[in-house]
């Protein structure tokens, strides 16, 4: 029998919450993963409500299958949530979506699965893709880039300064043998990184760094969010939850060039707010995890929620 591996559901409440505002409206999930959100969406859905959930992950698509099986309201899409705009499209409700949820990073069973390949905590096949049917997987990235581009996306991704060091001692490395498990590729890097952190595993940005190139994590959030706007109705909530500082930086600045408008109106033109192209009105501050939900899930002590709501 196959192991079943949990994920507990980082800031639920205060995410559905912030997304559900009409009972009958058409609201989009675009990270499934386990089906958290997703269950707690549907209990504050009426009957008219309905909910598309959206996952790279197939295991999350047949997870979600088999727990909503009996649910008519729900639906699920294979893909990645860049592709917001033709699965909105496709159920014929672009510009009449009344709110999305975007839980970024990778979900606790993909973490925990060390045939997934994502951590250094367990040995297992270098894999690190979040879809499994799909493109190229760490081990094949790794043995075949170029020493300067792996130093830069461990670099740029992983914001690790010893990405140099350890893109040279890969590269040597895979000259004697293939790498192909995590354990391997974590011990190179390990044995690379001159200076180790307390409480910290001297992979850990390395592999973070590896994983988000592999999976075009920052790529696929930039093109979401454009899109978003695109799907929302006037009055739409746009949630986000993010677990790294590239991820929100990206989120933050999204939401605050919409909700200031344009800055280059040329100079001496009287402007009223409708000439700005503000689409977005702020949702308030961010939002993180409490002390109880830290102390309980461990995970959720990096998450920033961040909220905005379509203007026009």
């Amino acid at each position: 029998m196959p192991q079943v591996f949990s994920h507990t559901t980082v800031l639920l409440e205060e995410a559905v919450t912030s997304l559900v505002t009409d009972p009958s409206g058409f609201y989009v999930d675009g990270t499934f993963g386990r089906g958290g959100h997703s269950e707690r969406i549907l209990r504050e859905l009426d009957a008219q409500g309905r909910l598309m959930a959206i996952d790279k992950d197939p295991e999350a698509i047949a997870h979600a299958r088999e727990r909503f099986a009996d649910e008519p309201r729900f639906s699920i899409c294979h893909g990645s949530f860049s592709e917001l705009d033709r699965f909105v499209a496709d159920a014929g409700m672009t510009g009449k979506v009344s709110g999305i949820l975007l839980d970024l990073g990778v979900s606790s069973p993909q973490l925990d699965d060390p045939e997934r390949g994502f951590s250094f905590l367990n040995d297992g096949p270098l894999d690190m893709r979040m879809d499994t049917s799909s493109g190229e997987s760490a081990a094949e990235w790794i043995n075949r880039a170029p020493e300067e581009e792996i130093a830069d996306v461990i670099y740029h991704y992983g914001e690790e300064r010893f990405s140099r060091r350890m893109a040279k001692a890969i590269v040597a490395a895979r000259e004697e043998e293939p790498i192909t498990t995590t354990a391997r590729l974590s011990k190179i890097i390990a044995e690379a990184n001159p200076r180790w952190e307390k409480g910290k595993n001297p992979a850990t940005r390395a592999f973070q760094g590896i994983r988000i190139h592999v999976n075009r994590e920052l790529e696929d959030i930039e093109q979401v969010l454009e899109k978003s706007l695109e799907a929302l109705a006037i009055g739409g909530h746009l949630v986000v939850i993010s677990f790294h500082s590239l991820e929100d930086r990206l989120v933050k600045r999204f939401i605050r060039k919409y909700v200031k408008g344009d800055e280059h109106l040329p100079p001496g033109i009287p402007v009223t707010d409708d000439m700005l192209n503000q689409r977005l009105n702020s949702g308030g501050k961010a939002i993180k995890a409490s002390k109880a939900e830290v102390d309980a899930n461990p995970r959720s002590r990096s998450a920033v929620m961040r909220v905005a709501v379509k203007k026009a």
